[in-house]
């Protein structure tokens, strides 16, 4: 038995809205245990919608709709759905006065077209919507086949889905086993080098293995299916700590660690501060570090040094190496790195210099080329050259080089 996931509504097809519920259903599927193999999205056509109930129907058992149950005329999927199993539309007085009650309270009067949400397929049960007026239901046209409809709303679907859909299912004898995921998060290797490192975790039956590329990182989800999530836990904790113990440094946390928050507890615990001074990346460093709530017992601020002059007058840079070497050089980065750690007394300096692009790209100093300052205690300076490649969008760029810069110096903790 599984599910699938149907999202109605033609402003997905067109990138209108983001489709956020299909993410929301297909965590909380996992978290009953019922597994799902397909998401579709269609749009408000009735034929189409057909089109898509057949396929369904071939393939899963339980069939969850979002979106298309509004008051307007391309409002279709509950008729839809009625008119393709064959059963008459039938008014629920209940929802009649649902309806006409939450009008009420909002000092308005419930127009005609609103008792079109009222129809519901005959044999189908209400699923209510404590919020919004468009309820949905819970049929099974077939032994076999189990319907839910949701609003697309997603604060209304979600409230649905917890106080009534959940319960329902449980009833259904779902729920007594959950799919618990943990995800190990790597950077400075590639998805197809950690692969080959760890490719024969890939065939293992429970847990399982994949691995997921994106944004620069790379991910490794680890899933076991188990009676709760105590009992998942232990069957992933050996599997996570074999491929921790294989990718070494490259693994920089799980779930929802980030760069800037291993770097900020390695700081915090070792009492130690950073600061930092930002050509290419224009502040990105520093907002990385002020995202975490608690920043400042380690961050102390930096300087965003975008033109030459402000790297002379306030990180210090040595105007004849500026000349001689350009600002994107590995002198430039380390004076930058020094100059920032010395103006605002920290342990440690980090620095970002290079070609974000578009433009501004030679032969020998290509777009994407970016060298990244690490000063430390005891006078330790160093700095690292790294080539992100000319295709890659500014955006991009600049991401890698802020990130890059946080792992090299996570690195530089770890190993001191």
């Amino acid at each position: 038995m599984s599910a699938e996931i149907i999202c109605v509504g033609t402003e997905l097809l067109l990138g209108d809205i983001l489709n956020s519920n299909s993410q929301f259903l297909a965590q909380q599927l996992a978290k009953l245990g019922i597994p799902h193999y397909y998401q579709t999205v269609v749009g408000d056509n009735p034929e189409r919608l057909k089109q898509v109930i057949e396929i369904a129907i071939a393939r899963a058992n339980i069939l969850i709709f979002t979106g298309g149950l509004g008051p307007t005329p391309d409002d279709l999927t509950c008729e839809t759905i009625a008119d393709f199993f064959g059963a008459p539309l039938v008014e629920d007085p209940e929802i009649i006065e649902d309806i006409t009650q939450k009008f009420a309270q909002r000092g308005r009067v419930m127009t005609p077209t609103n008792r079109k949400q009222a129809l519901i397929p005959q044999g189908a049960e209400v699923l209510p919507n404590p919020t919004g007026t468009a309820p949905g239901i819970i049929w099974q046209p077939r032994s076999e086949i189990t319907i839910f409809t949701f609003p697309g709303v997603p604060s209304e679907m979600h409230r649905m889905w917890y106080e009534t859909a959940v319960p329902f299912l449980q009833s259904q004898g779902w729920g007594k086993e959950i799919i618990y995921s943990r995800s190990l998060r790597f950077w400075g290797i590639g998805e197809s080098a950690l692969a080959e490192k760890v490719s024969s975790y890939f065939n293992l039956p429970n847990p399982t293995v994949a691995p997921y590329a994106g944004k620069g990182e790379v991910r490794l989800r680890i899933s076991a299916k188990a009676a709760s999530e105590a009992a998942a836990e232990e069957l992933i904790a050996p599997i996570e700590q074999q491929l921790k113990e294989i990718a070494g440094l490259d693994c920089y946390g799980a779930d929802d660690d980030t760069l800037a928050s291993v770097v900020g507890e390695l700081l915090r615990s070792a009492g130690e501060t950073v600061s930092v001074a930002e050509s290419c990346t224009g502040g990105g460093l520093g907002q990385m570090f002020t995202e975490i709530a608690g920043s400042s017992d380690y961050f102390w601020g930096g300087v965003i040094s975008y033109d030459n002059s402000a790297k002379v007058r306030l990180l210090g840079v040595n105007p004849e190496d500026l000349e001689k070497f350009g600002a994107v050089s590995p002198v430039v980065a380390e004076q930058m790195a020094i100059g920032v750690k010395s103006c605002l007394e920290t342990t440690w300096g980090l620095s970002i210099t290079g070609i974000a692009g578009p433009g501004g790209g030679t032969d020998t100093k290509p777009v994407g080329l970016v060298y990244i300052g690490l000063a430390g205690p005891n006078d330790e300076v160093k700095s690292f050259e790294h080539r992100f490649g000319t295709m890659r969008d500014r955006w991009f760029i600049r991401h890698l080089s802020a990130c890059t810069a946080l792992d090299l110096l996570r690195r530089r903790l770890l190993t001191k």
